[in-house]
């Protein structure tokens, strides 16, 4: 049905700075700048194609699966809407972003302003995706300055460049060196694009077994009936010795390129169970003595040895919202089937995340708390205050640039 005015209801992933947009469908895998892109689902392999998009639409998927987190971050609007759907989509089309619609041949009306919370989140945290999230946050005026740090995943480092980590970790030294040295200089011009006082968190690389199937070549990956519950994080770290070299290598990389400015890149432990797996992966990358290691709290049993990471040397703890969410509910935030059962305001992982803060604030260890803008509100609520909030990109900056126009005003 190609009708015009016909309107597709659907349900919002991710927003972005306009309530509407207007674009031509792009149907194809190929980056098309500033189009729509409609696909049946997001993965790694549509990184170009996303990055490139005005908007995205799709026919399955949650809320915060790892592609939807890349479009937040970079303001890039995500609709799910019914697959059976997705074939009308073509030609010109309109988003209503605050009615979570879709319309074909239709005419936008105007945007309306987010609301600003920026006095109340502390010293803030953008997670980004790319070099141009930092310019885009540190472009935003002076309030910029109360951004102290950037969160990116190593997988959107290597998304970026091209790269295949699990081949180059197959590989031979130089194959490891190569990889630890891009994903060095690349950090390095991150660094450089810093204000004074800001830091950057490079989240260490967490593959599941199936996105690892869509970025490598060469190298064998498990099936796993879970992989959500499998081989990642802080427990592939530790069976590969090829990535500590790699680590090695992007430290030497930083150390010669910024001096004394390369310890303003922290590293962090994505998906850590306990003490003990910190432990033992800090000791398994032969980190030189002094270096911060902080670490992700997103399961559980992570919010129940709260304590003991502190007490084994976690120089911070970023509390990861998305996955925390999923293991307390047994609600998968990729299963649309499920989305009623995934909430992020629910009273049990309100509970934990109070427990992780209380527990890190008596040890005198920083915490950091994600937050969906949505939910940013009830949490300011009902959550003793962390030392500070992480955002996305495109969030962040509505508050920077709505705190901006207020004071100027």
């Amino acid at each position: 049905m190609n009708g015009n005015g016909r309107r597709i209801l659907g349900s919002l992933l991710a927003g972005g700075t306009e309530s509407v947009l207007r674009g031509t469908c792009n149907r194809t895998r190929s980056p098309r700048e500033g189009t729509i892109l409609i696909a049946p689902a997001l993965e790694a392999g549509l990184y170009d194609a996303i990055v490139a998009a005005r908007a995205v639409v799709c026919g399955s998927g949650g809320l915060t699966g790892h592609m939807q987190s890349l479009c937040r971050g970079r303001g890039i609007p995500v609709l799910r809407v019914e697959e059976a759907d997705l074939a009308d989509l073509v030609g010109e089309v309109t988003l209503y972003l605050e009615s979570a619609s879709i319309v074909v041949d239709a005419r936008p009306s105007p945007p309306h302003p987010g609301k600003d919370a920026l006095d109340a989140i502390g010293s803030a945290c953008a997670v980004i995706a790319d070099l141009q999230d930092i310019t885009t946050i540190n472009s935003c005026g002076p309030d910029a300055a109360r951004v102290g740090s950037f969160f990116i995943r190593e997988e959107f480092l290597c998304l970026a460049l091209g790269l295949s980590p699990l081949d180059a970790m197959a590989g031979d030294a130089a194959d490891i060196t190569a990889y630890g040295q891009a994903i060095g200089e690349r950090l390095c011009c991150f660094v450089e694009a810093l204000l004074p006082g800001q830091r950057l968190v490079l989240r260490m690389l967490d593959l599941r077994s199936d996105h690892a199937a869509d970025v490598t070549e060469t190298a064998t990956v498990a099936v796993e009936p879970n992989p959500e519950m499998g081989m990642h994080g802080a427990r592939w770290l530790l069976s590969s010795v090829g990535y500590r070299e790699a680590l090695h290598a992007v430290l030497a990389t930083l150390r010669k390129r910024l001096g004394d400015e390369a310890a303003r890149v922290g590293l962090s432990v994505p998906f850590v169970s306990d003490e003990r797996e910190f432990a033992q992966l800090r000791n398994h990358l032969g980190l030189p003595d002094g270096t911060p290691l902080s670490a992700f709290v997103e399961t559980p049993s992570a919010v129940h040895a709260t304590t003991a990471l502190c007490a084994a040397g976690a120089s911070e703890l970023f509390v990861g919202l998305k996955d925390l969410v999923q293991f307390y509910l047994a609600a998968d935030r990729g299963n649309h089937l499920v989305a009623d059962s995934y909430s992020t305001r629910h009273p049990a992982v309100l509970d934990g995340v109070r427990h992780v803060v209380e527990s890190a604030r008596a040890a005198g260890t920083p915490v950091r708390v994600f937050s969906l803008a949505s939910d940013l509100d009830h949490y300011l609520e009902q959550l003793p205050s962390p030392d500070g909030y992480m955002m996305c990109t495109a969030e962040l900056q509505q508050l920077l640039s709505s705190s901006g126009s207020r004071s100027t005003g």
